[in-house]
């Protein structure tokens, strides 16, 4: 399992109720149920996903994101997991709404566009970065929503959302020295546990 889900997993409660967003093979939720007891559904697009998904015995829904989650009620979830998607959807900063208004908390990983190589890749070679966590050319990306850590902070800040715990990493999604101490620019994964005020 990715480090980055191992992380997302120490953060889900014994016997949450969970949805998770763009729930691609099934990996996580199946590992959740195994060990931690949860319950709940994916949402995925990909037939492939949803195939993979389905040999696992993974509860999973054919959902396009970009169409919203009205079809789920208010605080039907204990938390929502998104990872690696937020940043393909056409407005993540709605997404973020619903996934806040179907679950007291959610879970949000992304690549960090600000990142030194990124960066580096960008102004000394005058192309659009491939790295790990950016792996598509810039013609056949699903990413077309690409951000920063400070760009997410300020969303959330915009939306008076509290973050609750972050972590961020390298392309393997592994905790590193320089990145906790500037996650901007050396963090090349992050994730976010972010709740309402008052939730």
């Amino acid at each position: 399992m990715r480090s980055d889900l191992a992380l997302i997993r120490r953060w889900v409660p014994e016997g949450a109720h969970i949805l998770d967003l763009g729930c691609g093979d099934g990996a996580l939720l199946d590992t959740l149920a195994r060990e931690k007891g949860v319950s709940g559904y994916g949402l995925e697009i990909d037939p492939e996903g949803i195939t993979a998904c389905m040999a696992r015995g993974v509860n999973v829904i054919e959902q396009n994101l970009d169409q919203g989650l009205a079809n789920f009620d208010d605080n039907a979830y204990d938390l929502v997991i998104m990872t690696q998607a937020l940043q393909a959807l056409r407005r993540p900063d709605l997404m973020l709404d619903e996934m806040l208004r179907i679950a007291e908390e959610c879970i949000i990983t992304f690549p960090n566009f600000a990142y030194w190589r990124h960066r580096f890749y960008l102004g000394f070679k005058g192309y659009m970065p491939v790295s790990k966590s950016l792996p598509y050319a810039w013609y056949d990306t699903p990413n077309i929503h690409l951000s920063t850590f400070n760009d997410f902070e300020r969303l959330c800040r915009d939306k008076d959302l509290i973050i609750r715990d972050q972590a961020v990493g390298n392309g393997d999604h592994e905790a590193h020295w320089s990145a906790k101490l500037w996650p901007n620019l050396f963090g090349e994964t992050a994730v976010y546990r972010i709740g309402r005020h008052g939730a």
